[in-house]
């Protein structure tokens, strides 16, 4: 069975705090960087939508490049397509726009009649209250006496009529009428003018222009530069695709259905809505509400309504059921840096700002992902979660949230199997705790917290993933249901001066937890992954063989002896003293010691104990099972004298491979 553990990032150690200068420093840059983009947003602005256009185009000149056109005649006709777009839509626009022009005073009456009417159901019942109640108030209140005033003669006067004053102006001249008409027009063809320049200068000189930005950029490093530029032009020119395509679909959904319903100018909305999808989350909406202005002009409510049900489901549709089908559930950005993004782009850049606010992003997000000074705008804007799965497993633990890490346990198990679990997140989470006890940051009031958050953690593990083998559990003669979780008097112990011995089928395993202090976790989660196998397993902790009680143990029906600790990966004396006692007991049971690490190096206190070293649940469960158990006795032979200094054991097999110690 082979292993599904995820290739999570390696849990990290972080450096010391980084000096108060070079914070000051990136403090400056970013102040002097966002104080570049306001001011230059004349010419940036125009620069950055050529960029963009050329991500747009970049795969249709391809396209055009493969059926032998050349490369001047691929561009020219990929801009001359896209002129043509924009002028089809602005024709459009301006031809909609003059035809509601023209009805505009019949939809407005319309519009005010459905205003006076609410406001007369709402606030004009409103309003007879206060007054119903302000006349009670007035009767209840004791009348007062009109008071006299002496009007004067002169205010009894009447003032004269203003005489009318009216300034007449020269008729414009056709200079002067032109300059009103096309002073409005100017600035919008002029940067269209400079977008489509650069845009085919881009265009012409991509390879050239991609040298030398790794020339300039990345010359020590080409391998990380050109994946770098290869990720951020592919996933922008995918992104501006599939946005475009999506909507165009969503556009000609909505300008058919208000044409259905009978909303007038549903082209116009059409087009609007699929321009203005381009605005992240309250694109489409903000068409919605043009489009619900002229639908409260029809005869009654059901036109407003159907309008709201169709803008709605079909937002609906495609946020949560097609785009996330086309993007892969993700754009590579959070949702809260969407949000964040439009807001610093709109400040910035104006409705430009927020229309580009996303590539841009995704932009940084991409560099922050292949510049290691950068590797902060990945963590604050990207997608992906910015705590390893270990470590947060760890952190929920020592914020005394149990309840959090089963959450994350339950929606990691969707994906993965118990044991996968337990190797990748808990044994890892575990290390992470077990360095802290050894720098003596962790005291034992919390300790002991942890310790039961975990043991309740592994017990509402129980009835997750696959299900229990019963019936090869009810011929191992108990209930793997309910293993053991805290060291329990089983075939090693003696009460009373009478021998306890659990029914012993099959091929017994006994487990021994190290005397760490998280080692106990350990053997709870051996023996609930052993018995989920359908093996015996028996409970015994350290203490149980030491040298005064050594006499006690009876190991004569115990095959394999598994020894658990976070300690298996130094040097412990006391693992070594262990593991030879239990040879001296049981010479002809397996031996195991978990978990050295991935990379054990073997040291010669390691080689002087008989045994064989496991670094995951998985390789010991593997060595757990009595076949395997049998195999590996047929392979080795019981040292005998100086030969136990010297002896090693391997077990060999096509999955795993641990090392002997």
């Amino acid at each position: 069975m082979a292993s599904n553990r995820p290739n999570w990032p390696a849990t990290k150690v972080t450096s010391p705090e980084a000096p108060n200068l070079r914070q000051l420093t990136s403090l400056i840059t970013a102040v002097v960087v966002i104080g570049a983009l306001d001011l230059g947003r004349e010419v940036l602005v125009p620069v950055t939508l050529a960029v963009l256009l050329s991500f747009l185009l970049a795969p249709l000149v391809d396209q055009l490049r493969r059926l032998r056109l050349g490369q001047l005649p691929s561009v020219v006709i990929a801009v001359v397509l896209a002129l043509a777009v924009m002028g089809g839509i602005g024709t459009l626009i301006g031809a909609q726009v003059a035809q509601l022009g023209a009805d505009l005073p019949r939809y407005q009456t319309a519009v005010e009649k459905k205003v006076q009417s609410v406001q007369g159901a709402t606030v004009g019942r409103a309003e007879d209250l206060l007054g119903s109640a302000s006349n009670l108030f007035k009767r209840a209140a004791p009348a007062r006496k009109p008071e006299t005033a002496s009007v004067s003669g002169a205010a009894k006067q009447q003032d004269k009529a203003p005489l009318p004053v009216a300034v007449q102006e020269p008729p414009p001249s056709p200079f002067a009428l032109a300059q009103r008409f096309l002073s409005p027009v100017i600035s919008p063809l002029e940067t269209a003018g400079i977008v489509f320049v650069v845009a085919i200068f881009i265009l012409l000189q991509r390879e050239d222009l991609r040298d030398r930005l790794i020339r300039l950029f990345g010359s020590r490093d080409l391998h990380r530069a050109t994946i770098a530029m290869d990720e951020a032009a592919h996933r922008l020119s995918r992104y501006f695709l599939t946005q475009f395509g999506v909507n165009v679909g969503v556009g000609f959904v909505i300008s058919i259905g208000l044409a259905i319903i009978g909303v007038p100018g549903a082209v116009l909305f059409g087009v609007l809505t699929a321009l203005l999808r381009f605005v992240p989350y309250i694109g489409t909406w903000i068409a919605a509400l043009l489009a619900l202005t002229l639908a409260a002009a029809g005869p009654d409510w059901s036109m407003l309504l159907w309008t709201v049900a169709l803008f709605a489901a079909t937002d609906l549709i495609t946020g949560q059921v097609i785009e996330p089908l086309l993007y892969g559930h993700s754009t590579g950005l959070s949702p809260v840096a969407v949000i964040v993004a439009a807001i610093f782009w709109s400040w910035i850049w104006g409705p430009v700002g927020l229309v580009l606010s996303t590539p841009l992003t995704l932009c940084l997000v991409i560099l922050g992902r292949h510049v290691d000074k950068l590797e902060f705008l990945e963590v604050l804007l990207g997608d992906r979660p910015p705590l390893a799965p270990p470590a947060n497993f760890y952190q929920r633990i020592l914020a005394d949230d149990p309840e959090e890490a089963l959450k994350q346990a339950e929606t990691l198990l969707k994906d993965m199997s118990l044991v996968d679990y337990y190797d990748s997140v808990m044994l890892q989470g575990l290390q992470l705790a077990h360095s802290d006890m050894m720098r003596g940051v962790i005291p034992p009031d919390q300790l002991m917290r942890i310790t039961e958050a975990l043991l309740d953690i592994i017990d509402g593990l129980e009835d997750i993933d696959e299900p229990v083998k019963e019936e090869v559990l009810a011929s191992a003669g108990f209930d793997a249901r309910f293993p053991p979780l805290a060291p329990a008097p089983a075939l090693s112990t003696i009460t009373d001066g009478a021998r306890e011995t659990a029914p012993q089928t099959g091929s017994p395993v006994l487990c021994v937890a190290g005397r760490g202090g998280l080692d106990e976790l350990l053997a709870a989660a051996t023996v609930q992954l052993l018995a989920r196998e359908g093996i015996q397993t028996d409970l015994a902790d350290y203490a149980q063989f030491s040298r005064k009680r050594l006499a006690e143990v009876n190991l004569s029906a115990v095959t394999t002896i598994c020894v658990v600790s976070l300690d298996a990966g130094q040097s412990s004396a006391y693992l070594r003293i262990l593991l030879r006692r239990l040879h001296q007991r049981a010479p002809a049971a397996t031996l195991i010691l978990g978990f050295m690490s991935d990379t054990p190096q073997d040291t010669q206190e390691h080689r002087g104990t008989v045994a064989l070293a496991v670094s995951s649940f998985r390789q010991l469960i593997e060595l757990g099972r009595p076949e395997s158990s049998s195999d590996a006795a047929l392979q080795t032979k019981t040292p005998t004298g100086d030969e136990m200094h010297h002896a090693s054991f391997t077990a060999e097999s096509d999955r795993l491979s641990p090392d002997s110690i």
